[in-house]
Formats: structure tokens, sequence, C-alpha cells
């Protein structure tokens, strides 16, 4: 089931973004990809060709589906310690301070799948723009449809006082799960944020990077999947922990 935060506005009526009568779309190459795929003797190997607009991100080749899983993590982190996590995209690097202490089952499991390289390699599927206005990027999912995720979920539902502010990061989940479910599938707040309801658990807030993050807010994607047009990816996640 599509993971997707879900818009509230001012009028009342719920948008569902990316969720109910899309579970079936596929997100992945539509016409005019900016990459192709040759054969060797060897391997297969993409052949990466250049972005459709000038959008300050470097070229790159698509993501691969994966169906690679994880289990569920162990153990605790040190709620005393500081936890930044370095998100380097082909679009630039995204830095985020990680809330373990409101959230440590969440963070704990970002954590880990961050340190296994679960995440490198993934996409940003999702940049919605509901009405031309800035919501939300999304990435995380291994079979970039939206459905996937690391073979478990956590919950750690968010309190009612819970707000999303430009710059947080979230964890998405699908429409009847429970408040503060989560598997692998992250968002970053761009805008409206406050139109959201107190229903994803939080992993932190974007501390350095915030001019990539509105880079990959404005890449041109798809008005009906939400999909880029141009592929979005994390080249790789790593975690620092140290003393506060």
């Amino acid at each position: 089931m599509r993971r997707a935060p879900v818009l509230i506005p001012i009028a009342a009526a719920v948008l569902a973004l990316g969720a109910c009568g899309k579970d079936s779309e596929p997100v992945g190459n539509k016409s005019g990809s900016t990459t192709k795929q040759t054969t060797t003797a060897a391997t297969a190997k993409p052949v990466v060709t250049p972005r459709h607009s000038e959008d300050g991100c470097a070229p790159i080749a698509v993501a691969q589906p994966s169906k690679e899983t994880r289990r569920r993590p162990r153990g605790k982190l040190h709620a005393n310690k500081r936890f930044v996590a370095t998100m380097r995209t082909n679009c630039g690097t995204i830095q985020i301070k990680l809330d373990v202490k409101n959230y440590p089952k969440t963070g704990r499991s970002f954590v880990s799948l961050a340190r296994s390289g679960f995440y490198d390699g993934l996409s940003f599927h999702r940049i919605a723009k509901p009405g031309g206005n800035d919501f939300v990027i999304q990435g995380g999912d291994p079979l970039g449809t939206g459905e996937g995720g690391p073979g478990y979920s956590v919950a750690e539902a968010p309190p009612k006082s819970q707000r999303y502010p430009v710059g947080t990061v979230a964890m998405a989940k699908a429409g009847n799960e429970p408040p503060g479910t989560s598997g692998s599938q992250f968002f970053i707040v761009t805008g409206q944020g406050s139109a959201l309801e107190p229903l994803y658990a939080v992993i932190g807030t974007v501390v350095t990077g915030a001019k990539v993050v509105s880079r990959i807010a404005a890449v041109p994607a798809d008005p009906v999947t939400e999909a880029p047009i141009d592929p979005v990816i994390i080249k790789r996640v790593t975690i620092r922990e140290s003393h506060p």
C-alpha cells in the first residue's frame, strides 16, 4: 500500500496525495527517461544522459528496484548523544539532526537502516506540489513505487501537539496504518507542513542543506504520479554519533 502523508486543506476536505486510487500505478521510468540500458558480453550498465532541465542536480542513472529487506533492529540508541545523518544525493548533501530522544524506536530503525547501507542507491520517488505549492519530497522506498519497505515496521505515535514545519523529516505511512507507523520511507516537509495532522513519527530536522531540499523540490515531476522526470538518487547515508 502506498505510503503518503495526507494534506488537510483549510477547507477541511481531505486530499490524499499518492494514496487512494493510485496503488497500482507504477512510479518508474516514464517516456523521455534520462537513462537507457546497453548490454555487453559481461554486464548491463546504465548509460546516463543529460537531464531535461537545468535543475542543479548531476546526471545519474535511475535507481533499480530492490526487494532487499532487513531485520527489525534491537537495542537502544543513547538518548544523551547527538546523532546526525548525512544524506548525499546527486542534487547535493543534506544533514539531518535526529530526534532520538522523543522518537527512540523510529530513530533506532532509521539509524540501523542507514548504517546497513539500506538507503544507498535509492531514490526520491515523489515530489509533491499540490496546486503548484511545495508540500513534501519523499524517498527511501527500495521499490521506487511508494509501496516498498524494509520488511518490518515500528510504531511510535506522535503527540497531538506534533507539528511539521518546513525542514521536518518524518516517516511516511499508509493511510490505514496506526499513527506513527513507519518502515523505511521518509519525507521532508518543503511547505504547508502546518496542514499535516499529527500522524507521522518524526526523524529529525534538516540542519544543513536547506537549499538542496529546495533544489530537489523544484525538480519537474509528473503531475499525476508525482515522480520526478529526472532521477533524484540518494548516493549514501552515513550516521555521525557524538556527545552534545
